[in-house]
């Protein structure tokens, strides 16, 4: 089966296409959702018998456009939904499943096909996000924390002095020289160990010792030199998203 996946963030929107459990032609776009219709367009060009599109959205408010642009391009939609993540393999110990973030959920399917359960996985994005799924693969709950952009935006919002934040920059000194340098450490720093203490606390309360998937577009700049086994897989969301939706096809 072939699906256009859709991954649509807070920050960014992540288009790709699903072919039988392998992800290609990924494209990240900034800013209006006509960049992710030229991408979902460019996608598809050329690949014969794509079934529809998948789709996942924390953005309501951008559901409507996707939705009109399925329809003009003669596409199926199919979202993603909690209602089909035990068709993936997976059960929900939640209590209100509705609530669950389609990213979340997409990271969890992914992450139990291509790696097993049981499974920690965070996502790096304008949040920061965990999920646990057990032995039993059964999505226990997780944490959410603030992202890199919200601390980043915060920091410059309300400050005088503190300038917009990058990432860019090279290798980061022991300590820093200039006011950017403390801050890209202080949020390297910050991360490290918000990670590291979110880890070691789902690891005493289950009494498990999870297999660690990293994902999203953060993921490799916060665990760069981490002294945690991460598997950073930057596909997982759209290929979960494809597992999820592929379903209802």
């Amino acid at each position: 089966m072939k699906l256009v996946v859709i991954d649509v963030g807070n920050t960014s929107t992540a288009v790709g296409l699903w072919s039988d459990g392998r992800v290609s032609r990924v494209a990240h776009c900034d800013g209006p959702a006509e960049a992710a219709f030229a991408a979902a367009s460019r996608a598809a060009k050329g690949v014969r018998g794509v079934a529809g599109l998948a789709y996942a959205s924390v953005v309501p408010d951008k559901d409507a456009a996707f939705r009109a642009f399925a329809r003009k391009a003669g596409l199926r939609l199919r979202a993603v939904s909690h209602r089909d993540l035990p068709a993936a393999g997976i059960r929900l110990d939640y209590p209100k499943p509705d609530t669950i973030g389609a990213d979340r959920l997409a990271d969890a399917a992914g992450a139990v096909a291509r790696y097993g359960a049981p499974v920690l996985i965070m996502d790096f994005g304008t949040a920061l996000t965990a999920a646990v799924v057990t032995a039993d693969r059964v999505w226990r709950g997780g944490v959410i924390a603030p992202g890199f952009p919200l601390m980043r935006d915060y920091l410059f919002e309300r400050t005088a002095r503190l300038p917009r934040m990058s990432l860019a920059g090279g290798r980061l000194p022991r300590i820093g020289r200039s006011t950017v340098q403390a801050m890209r450490i202080g949020a390297r720093i910050g991360y490290r160990g918000m990670v590291r203490e979110i880890v070691a606390e789902l690891k005493r309360g289950f009494a498990c010792d999870f297999r660690l998937v990293a994902t999203g577009g953060f993921a490799r700049w916060v665990l760069s030199g981490l002294d945690l086994p991460f598997v950073i897989d930057p596909t997982l969301t759209l290929y979960g998203t494809g597992l999820i939706c592929s379903q209802g096809f």
